[in-house]
């Protein structure tokens, strides 16, 4: 109970998180393009030394990632914020990013390699590689949903607001790390039709998986730049993210205890 009172009062504290760890920017590549992820180190670290890989959403690396690098920095964990489009790549609004996401959606094995890439990062900032968690926000919740399709060596992932979709024609293999899915009850951007494929997916792929709605969350419902008008499909519940970030404290306590 004292962790998670700690998560609690980290979300909820309006002190700068800063003086909790360090964030650095990390320069790597993939081919010839060129990389910035950002790297956190913790000033007590974790007995475990687990980090805590961050896919960030569509628009690339944010204040909310980075916001999120530097409070699991506070509890102790390696973090690394990836960098899934690369210098030059960063889309410059929302039809931009829109448009490069759905790029990577359809093209599931470049996005991996990018997260891929990110774990390694995570790996050189200090993390044990054998105790490591991938968690996504929107187009990263879709990330951290692949990185256990691609059972890749993490013990978990969580996807926060994230989209649930996969090709059909792909073949659903077993997968082997928990999985943690935190959507908003009220998304409208997830049809029901992908939710049941997904459920679907979970079962077939005998997955150690758990979906948690939030009432009256849409889209977003981490992110307080969203706003707050439910109408426009996005926007921030504050409820709704307390509550999320306690169940991903828990999940946290599971798979790293």
């Amino acid at each position: 109970m004292k962790k998670i009172n700690t998560f609690y009062l980290l979300f909820l504290s309006a002190i700068s998180f800063s003086a909790y760890g360090q964030l650095t920017e990390t320069k790597y590549t993939d081919g010839k393009q060129e990389l910035k992820g950002i790297a956190g180190k913790p000033e007590s670290p974790h007995a475990r030394k687990a980090g805590i890989l961050i896919l960030p959403a569509w628009k690339g690396i944010d204040e909310n990632s980075k916001a999120t690098a530097e409070k699991l920095s506070a509890e102790g964990y390696y973090t690394f914020v990836a960098d899934i489009y690369g210098t030059g790549k960063y889309p410059k609004d929302t039809k931009e990013a829109a448009a490069i996401s759905s790029y990577y959606k359809e093209h599931p094995d470049e996005y991996r390699q990018r997260i891929k890439l990110a774990l390694e990062q995570l790996v050189k900032a200090g993390a044990d590689p054998k105790e490591i968690v991938v968690i996504g926000y929107c187009f990263g919740g879709t990330g951290a949903l692949e990185a256990a399709r691609a059972n890749m060596p993490v013990k978990g992932v969580v996807s926060f607001h994230g989209g649930l979709g996969y090709d059909p024609a792909r073949t659903i293999s077993p997968i082997k790390t928990k999985v943690l899915v935190l959507h908003g009850a009220d998304d409208p951007f997830v049809p029901e039709a992908q939710i049941k494929a997904f459920q679907d997916e979970m079962r077939q792929a005998k997955a150690d998986w758990e979906m948690v709605y939030f009432a009256n969350a849409v889209h977003a419902f981490t992110e307080k730049s969203a706003g707050n008008d439910n109408s426009k499909g996005a926007a921030y519940n504050e409820l709704a993210a307390k509550r999320s970030w306690a169940i991903f404290g828990l999940f946290l306590d599971e798979v790293f205890q």
